[in-house]
């Protein structure tokens, strides 16, 4: 590989999924990864194979369904994780197993009640066990920020000679500061006899907001591979944005005189396709894929901006997928207008069934709203493949009556087990009634967590995308739902997400422990 080559390792299918609520079903992991692929990023994490059996099938589809990047599952440094990581990739045309232990000292006291020896003949007999799946082996010593700069070079020494190929140096509780981290990184490569052997990682939790600076300064310090998620979705504050970092490099070549592979036009629609599955909007301001990343308010800027574009932008909106997105369908649009675009979003339609099934829902919206864009295909797809699910619950119809002055009243009919129930309630405005009158039939006894609307284009006819997060026992699910009348919108999401609840795909928290 060429020095100046970073490789952009992606794990919004892992680290992504473990920010509480973001959990994902196979398809939907399967189209953020395609997503991926045609971005061309290097390595993609799909998962935790072990973690229960839906993520051991995510892994394998995800393996199955891409062919141009690298294919990876996640393996605590144990013999039953690495064999279930390597089973699941064994379809995988390049697989890679990342196996990983605490290293630090406040970990391996408290967590793993193990010495430092133990912990050492643990990954080295986890890598050379990983190595009878793959040539393509990653070891990643976690709290490595907060580990002791000799054990540090003592293990990954003693890994990479089992045959570990990358080393992962994980700033796993966002503890680093840019040139204190970058140090560290420097001082291991200088210092390990073997480091010529590995390509060194980083993987930057973004706790004190400085993900980013954190991999970036490790970059200028002899990091070639740096881990990533689209939108810095991940546990707690989330992780580096594998938006910032590309288009960092891209900028700043100058300080940064690396390179990516990334194909950064589909940046923007990747982005929205992951808010929409995830039920995690991207704020306005966020850099790159926020709405408002190019736009000029300010008169100043705006008088700026029009004579020459660079004295308000150092990037170009369409160089990440700002402009590659403005299609427009309409009732007009036919079938090979529409599914040629929806396969250039990355929707691959399993039958004939699913295709016409979208189709029809095109259409229905195309009567509600003149102009359709990528967004609402996103969300229609999304919408549409609930349908998947084993629906316990389903709405049929949905009257709401909200006066000035009035308490406002909801009636609607649900299919329960293909039983239609009737149900009215009143509340605080149309959507708690709504709800109220489900809770009437469900009587799930759930906390609602969040409830989140989010207007999916400009313009009154838009249609509203609805995120209702509902717990219950330590499961947290997110339900999704959009339609032109929010009120419908939120039904149908509080309806998805208890159907989420009630279906074979509910599971806990994907890990209790990761990088």
């Amino acid at each position: 590989m060429s020095k100046d080559k970073i490789v952009i390792f992606d794990t919004t299918l892992r680290d992504g999924e473990q920010s509480p609520g973001a959990s994902m079903t196979r398809d939907e992991k399967v189209r953020i990864a395609k997503a991926l692929e045609k971005m061309n990023v290097d390595v993609i994490e799909a998962g935790f194979a072990i973690a229960s059996p839906g993520d051991f099938a995510a892994v394998k589809a995800v393996a199955e369904a891409v062919k141009d990047s690298t294919v990876c599952s996640l393996a605590r440094a144990g013999i039953q994780d690495i064999e279930s990581a390597g089973e699941a990739l064994a379809k995988a045309n390049s697989s890679r197993i990342h196996t990983f232990i605490a290293t630090s000292p406040i970990h391996m006291k408290y967590k793993l009640q193990m010495t430092p020896e133990q912990v050492l003949d643990q990954a080295v007999r986890s890598v050379k066990h990983a190595r009878n799946y793959t040539d393509n082996v990653e070891f990643s010593c976690e709290d490595a920020s907060r580990s002791e700069f000799e054990y540090l070079c003592k293990i990954i020494e003693a890994t990479i000679s089992a045959g570990a190929t990358t080393i992962n140096l994980p700033d796993t509780v966002g503890y680093g500061i840019p040139d204190e981290y970058g140090a560290l990184v420097k001082s291991i490569i200088e210092n390990v006899p073997n480091s010529d052997k590995a390509i060194f990682s980083v993987h930057c939790h973004n706790d004190l907001g400085l993900a980013v600076a954190n991999s970036l300064a490790a970059v200028q310090n002899g990091a070639r591979q740096v881990e990533c998620t689209i939108n810095g979705l991940g546990e707690r504050a989330g992780n580096a944005s594998l938006e910032e970092i590309v288009m960092a490099i891209r900028t700043r070549h100058d300080q940064l005189p690396v390179a990516t592979t990334i194909d950064t036009q589909h940046i923007v629609p990747t982005s929205r396709l992951v808010a929409t599955i995830t039920g995690f909007p991207v704020q306005p301001n966020k850099a790159i894929v926020g709405a408002n990343a190019f736009a000029h308010e300010a008169g100043i800027h705006q008088d700026g901006v029009i004579k020459h574009r660079e004295t308000y932008e150092i990037m170009k909106a369409e160089d990440v997928g700002w402009s590659t997105n403005r299609l427009v369908l309409g009732k007009h649009s036919g079938r090979r207008a529409l599914y040629k675009r929806l396969e250039e979003l990355g929707v691959v339609f399993e039958s004939r069934e699913e295709s016409d099934q979208i189709f029809k829902k095109f259409k229905e919206l195309a009567d509600k709203k003149h102009e359709i864009y990528d967004e609402d295909l996103q969300a229609l797809v999304s919408d549409t493949q609930t349908i998947e699910l084993e629906e316990q619950y389903q709405l049929v119809s949905l009257e709401v009556c909200s006066k000035t002055g009035q308490t406002p009243q909801a009636k609607l009919q649900l299919l329960n087990n293909s039983k239609q129930v009737d149900a009215s309630a009143s509340g605080s405005g149309p959507v708690d009634a709504t709800f109220k009158a489900i809770e009437q039939i469900a009587k799930s006894g759930t906390n609602l967590q969040l409830y989140s609307v989010n207007a999916i284009t400009q313009g009154t006819d838009s249609q509203g995308e609805v995120t209702v997060r509902l717990e219950e026992n330590g499961h947290i699910v997110n339900g999704s739902g959009a339609d032109t009348d929010i009120v419908i919108a939120s039904a149908k999401a509080y309806i998805h997400a208890l159907n989420l609840l009630g279906s074979d795909r509910q599971r806990a928290h994907p890990q209790t422990e990761g990088i």
